[in-house]
């Protein structure tokens, strides 16, 4: 049984390698199913190699770390106990030469100080001891420890007997060979040390061919996915649309369009051959359908297509018609010669046309009833021939005229479909009459303000910015408007004074209005501390662009003064 499994396993893998022979001569004979397994199998193998090799590069940066890490600490350690040993035997010189013991306790004193830090420096440096150093470390920590006792022992004979006993004591060869063992131990650490530091750099070597192969297996991933979106694009998604193009041509009842991809060897292959054959299906189904239909047929659903068509184009003229009719402005198409299309009712009121202008009249007949009725004093000839530029430029405008009667026409031109123009007239006479009312009304209610006694300022109740203040009011502030338009009272006085003109704002903002009068007393910038009596309401409510404080002002500051 497991014979006949890998007997049909290679059969499938040597089909598969001829297939991808094939696909590489340019025959495409591999499914998408193949093609999408076999890159996502080259992906995962990719994959593969990357996570190995990145397990392998943090191994390699964790040794080379390690290393050049101990290196360098085991180097500073050599070069601080070598100073150290330095600054012991100086100590020990001055003990030597000193000639009596008060002279030579500062050196004791020192020496022993040195020992102290030798020790600290031994003990330091056996966090750095590896497998490399471990025997000659051991037996320089003895030599140490002998050093450090021999001076120990100076520094007693020399401080609890003389000096000369001192000089005894250190004046030999044992001391001698010591010191000649220590030296020839600290450089044959130092070697030991070179040579970690070379293995540092070596692995970080290793570690820049990994980060190499890293970078082009990371490479290769990426190819691999571009490959298979290019793969489903192609293969899949593209060939996909076509089809779904093709089945909604047919649908729609084009049985003679193409269908693409028919002959690929693949699932898509398989079902644009489908599609084909459905094609074909309901060809043949609309061939039966002609035959079947008898000219009788033919005439009597022709003849009903004709009454139909007939009744929506009677239905849309007449709607037509009533909009035209019952719109409240005035309504003129003309065609492309400025020939009259269509009018309504208001046109005819506006100017006053007569019965006899109808539908197929000329625009100059229009204007010459108008120049008649004393409602048109230009240019017949230059009118029409401006309208015939623009109808020919296919420009909108929009403009008003005057007519002698004192009315005032407001006209949107527009170009319509076929080369024809639509111009809709408005009797704006009213409204333009109340906007003058409205503007004059305006100037004079501004003359007001400006020229009143109280200063009058005008705040946005939604950012408490500043968006008016009259001339009494400048005044008062001791600024021009220039200066205070758009901006709070924090930006304009003192933080009290900002702070009660806030506080009030609040309390406005509680109650309404303030129509009684207020009395604060006001750090002014620029004219000082001022007394001011205020009445103050709201306009507009919360949420409104027109939500506004006025506040009326009047400074009281000289009113004792000159009660006095």
């Amino acid at each position: 049984m497991g014979a006949a499994a890998l007997e049909s396993g290679f059969s499938a893998g040597t089909k598969f390698l001829k297939k991808l022979v094939r696909f590489v001569r340019g025959a495409d004979t591999l499914t998408v199913a193949e093609k999408v397994y076999s890159i996502a199998a080259f992906l995962a193998i990719v994959t593969t190699f990357l996570l190995v090799m990145s397990v392998q590069s943090v191994r390699l940066q964790t040794t080379y770390r390690h290393l050049h890490a101990t290196s360098a600490d085991a180097a500073v350690g050599v070069g601080r106990i070598n100073a150290l040993i330095y600054a012991v035997v100086m100590e020990s010189r001055g003990i030597y030469m000193s000639a009596d013991r008060a002279a030579m306790k500062q050196f004791a004193d020192g020496l022993v100080r040195r020992n102290r830090e030798l020790a600290e420096a031994v003990k330091s440096m056996e966090r750095t001891v590896g497998d490399d150093d471990a025997e000659l470390f051991s037996s320089f920590r003895q030599r140490i420890q002998q050093f450090i006792d021999f001076r120990q022992e100076l520094v007693r004979r020399g401080v609890g007997i003389s000096p000369a006993a001192a000089r005894e004591w250190g004046d030999n060869d044992a001391n001698r060979t010591l010191r000649s063992k220590l030296n020839s131990d600290l450089e044959a650490l130092e070697r030991i040390y070179e040579q970690r530091a070379r293995e540092a750099d070596e692995l970080a070597d290793s570690h820049r061919y990994a980060a190499a192969y890293l970078f082009a297996l990371g490479l290769v991933a990426l190819m691999l996915a571009a490959l298979n979106v290019v793969v489903m694009r192609n293969s899949v998604i593209g060939a996909l649309a076509d089809i779904t193009q093709a089945t909604d041509r047919i649908a729609q009842g084009d049985v003679k369009s193409e269908v693409p991809h028919l002959r690929r060897h693949d699932e898509i292959g398989r079902l644009a051959r489908a599609v084909q054959n459905f094609r074909d299906a309901v060809a043949r189904i609309f061939e039966l359908e002609e035959l079947e239909l008898g000219t009788a047929q033919a005439r009597d659903a022709a003849m009903t297509e004709r009454d139909k068509f007939n009744d929506k184009y009677q239905a849309k003229k007449w709607q037509l018609s009533a909009a035209i009719n019952n719109m409240p402005q005035g309504l003129i198409m003309l065609d492309g010669k400025a020939n009259v299309v269509a009018m309504n009712a208001n046109y005819r009121r506006i100017y006053n046309l007569p019965e006899t202008i109808q539908t197929g009249s000329s625009l100059e007949e229009i204007l010459q009833h108008r120049v008649e009725s004393g409602l048109f004093s230009g240019d017949v000839t230059k009118y029409v021939a401006a309208v015939l530029d623009r109808i020919a430029k296919r420009q909108p405008t929009s403009y008003e005229i005057a007519l002698n009667d004192g009315r005032i026409i407001k006209i949107y031109e527009r170009p319509m479909d076929g080369g024809g123009w639509v111009s809709v007239q408005e009797d704006v006479t009213e409204q333009r009459h109340r906007e003058r009312i409205l503007e004059r009304m305006e100037r004079f209610l501004a003359t007001i303000i400006e020229n009143v006694a109280e200063g009058i300022i005008a705040k946005d109740a939604r950012n408490l910015r500043y968006v008016f203040v009259n001339k009494a009011a400048e005044k008062m502030i001791g600024m021009s408007r220039g200066e205070i338009i758009g901006k709070t009272a924090r930006e304009l006085f003192s933080v009290e004074a900002a702070e009660l003109i806030e506080r009030r704002d609040q309390q406005l903002l509680a109650q309404r209005q303030q129509l009684e009068p207020i009395i604060d007393t006001i750090d002014n910038p620029v004219r000082g501390r001022r007394v001011i009596c205020a009445r103050r309401i709201q306009v507009g409510g919360a949420g409104e662009e027109s939500h506004m404080f006025v506040t009326m002002v009047e400074d009281r500051t000289e009113r004792p003064a000159a009660a006095a």
